[in-house]
């Protein structure tokens, strides 16, 4: 899943694609470099980000995922917590709802998703953007976000949307700590007996430019948390991910190729 944010304030590449036909050449580039997915989003969900109105957030996205849609080949998801968002972006062709509440930050988001057809993507994240790495606190962070997403999966299903059309998120950099999100990398695999796909977005963030700094001794920049990113990438195709969420697509796609090629000639099993 490739990102494309129109905003001027994400925490990686905001003001990059900020304009309409940057986002749309943005898009157009992560899908030749290999993207299945395009996922558009006009409201920055960076640590202490404040929100902006529903009609500011359909003022950014509209033309965009209206040309994605038509042009671009893939589905196109709405990354968004408001269901007013969410219902004109499937007007316009977007095939996916990703929204970083669980689809618990608006009321009327749950019977949006269920009246169309399209799929949705629930993340667990712990307070708000505002306020969620304010001394984040678990007890057992994998056990108790595995037991979050199940409970979401039921409630959705319950609301009349199937689990074929459910994806989940157990929403690396959300509410977590350095440690936290440590964990959940090592125990993504434990979320795939959920039954539907299972979404990780740890692109360029934190967590990961912090190992990379500790490997090479030195800041970590852009292309380095991309390559942190690639890597890591990896790791979670091993056990079983089935979506990630990336800036640099190219760079992840060349390095789950080689990945899969290897794995699937033997070449990772000891001695291969």
């Amino acid at each position: 899943m490739g990102i494309v944010n129109v905003t001027p304030d994400s925490f990686s590449d905001g003001g990059r694609h900020a304009q309409t036909d940057a986002a749309v050449t943005h898009g157009l580039r992560l899908a030749a470099e290999g993207a299945d997915l395009l996922d558009v989003g006009g409201e920055s969900t960076r640590p202490f980000s404040e929100p902006v109105s529903a009609d500011e957030e359909l003022r950014r996205v509209t033309e965009v995922v209206r040309r994605l849609a038509a042009e671009s080949g893939l589905p196109v998801s709405i990354d968004t917590s408001k269901a007013a968002v969410a219902a004109h972006a499937m007007e316009l062709g977007a095939e996916i709802i990703n929204d970083v509440t669980g689809l618990e930050g608006d009321p009327a988001m749950v019977a949006v998703a269920r009246d169309s057809s399209a799929a949705v993507c629930a993340m667990h994240m712990q307070g708000t953007p505002r306020t969620m790495q304010v001394e984040p606190r678990y007890g057992d962070v994998v056990a108790e976000i595995h037991a979050y997403l199940a409970a979401r999966r039921d409630t959705l299903v319950a609301a009349g949307i199937p689990p074929d059309r459910i994806c989940l998120d157990p929403g690396i950099g959300f509410g977590k700590t350095h440690g936290h999100n440590l964990e959940l990398m090592a125990g993504a695999g434990r979320f795939l007996d959920l039954g539907v796909p299972i979404l990780v977005g740890h692109s360029r963030k934190g967590f990961i430019g912090k190992m990379v700094e500790q490997s090479l001794g030195r800041p970590a920049t852009e292309a380095d948390r991309d390559a942190g990113t690639a890597g890591a990438a990896c790791g979670l195709a091993a056990a079983g991910v089935q979506i990630v969420r990336v800036h640099a697509v190219g760079m992840v796609r060349t390095a789950l190729d080689l990945f899969a090629t290897t794995r699937a000639r033997g070449a990772l099993a000891p001695g291969g």
